[in-house]
């Protein structure tokens, strides 16, 4: 059964002066989606594959790129794919488990005679959510310009902001190989429930950290988040894993933060105060709007 996508471009800020332009005559569409937690997905509405930069670009029947138009009111260009699941390396499973949710997306022209990976640029974009309607995914998105319409800047509070692990600049700064482990399950209750008998972690130690599956049938999908560990080594997660892991599954498993102090002077040995974003000692509201008043009576 071939495929049949669909891409669409509309909208968007006007496009800066371009400093190659494909070859007309040769001109082909071309796209790259790059999930955050997975490989690389290339396509190209060229009726065969096309090995650009050591990457293959998929065709199959029916693939469509319906155009791409700018403005110049700085609207952000909206994005769409849609197709059958199975092809092209776009799974079900892969749509389903969010794979592509906030996956990024790069469109751009080229030449079929002599093809250059991001030759003309066409435009970039953030994906939204994947659904699935039968055997047939959609995703939407829109064009990164979008940044300029999000509200922007710092909420203050009593919980860690950062993202535990981070290594961006002010981030977090915690080691993240020293705190990921890899193992087996050993027990299977559910999709959400699973046990690794040989954790000798304290409870908790991975509560609202990550899981992600490195073989079984869960392999390459985005990690779940974990929403209780028990001492045993027993996991519970938020969301299900979209295919009930096996016993003999194994995993890779970042430690978890609650954004409290206590996590940064335990989980990681007490060096990591410095880097704690929370503000504990904010008054509340009727604090700091009570009415000022003089002394006297």
């Amino acid at each position: 059964l071939s495929a049949r996508n669909r891409i669409n471009g509309s909208g968007g800020a006007a496009q800066p002066m371009k400093g190659t332009v494909a070859a007309p005559e040769t001109r082909i569409l071309c796209l790259r989606i790059e999930p955050v937690s997975a490989g690389a997905i290339y396509l190209t509405d060229y009726p065969r594959d096309l090995v650009i930069s050591g990457h293959t670009y998929l065709s199959t029947s029916g693939y469509e790129f319906t155009g791409y138009s700018a403005t110049a009111d700085f609207a952000p260009a909206s994005l769409d794919l849609d197709g059958i699941a199975g092809a092209a390396g776009i799974t079900r499973a892969a749509v389903a488990s969010g794979v592509f949710d906030g996956a990024r997306c790069y469109i751009f022209a080229t030449s079929w005679a002599a093809p250059i990976e991001d030759e003309e640029p066409i435009t970039a974009g953030v994906f939204g959510k994947a659904t699935l309607k039968d055997d047939r995914y959609q995703i939407g998105g829109v064009s990164l310009i979008d940044a300029l319409n999000q509200v922007v800047g710092d909420t203050y509070g009593a919980a860690c902001p950062k993202t535990f692990c981070g290594q961006e600049y002010g981030g977090c700064m915690a080691d993240p190989v020293a705190n990921t482990v890899t193992g087996t399950l050993t027990h299977v209750s559910s999709t959400t429930v699973f046990r690794d008998s040989t954790r000798a972690e304290a409870a908790d130690t991975f509560g609202a950290g990550t899981i992600q599956f490195t073989s079984g049938a869960n392999a390459g999908l985005k990690p779940l988040e974990i929403k209780a560990h028990a001492a045993d080594g027993t996991i519970t997660t938020f969301d299900g894993a979209y295919y009930l892991p096996s016993v003999g599954d194994s995993y890779t498993m970042l430690r978890g933060c609650r954004k409290r102090l206590s996590d940064c002077q335990n989980r990681v040995g007490g060096s990591n105060v410095v880097n704690f974003g929370g503000f504990l000692w904010i008054p509340n509201g009727s604090t700091y709007a009570h009415v000022g008043r003089s002394g006297a009576a």
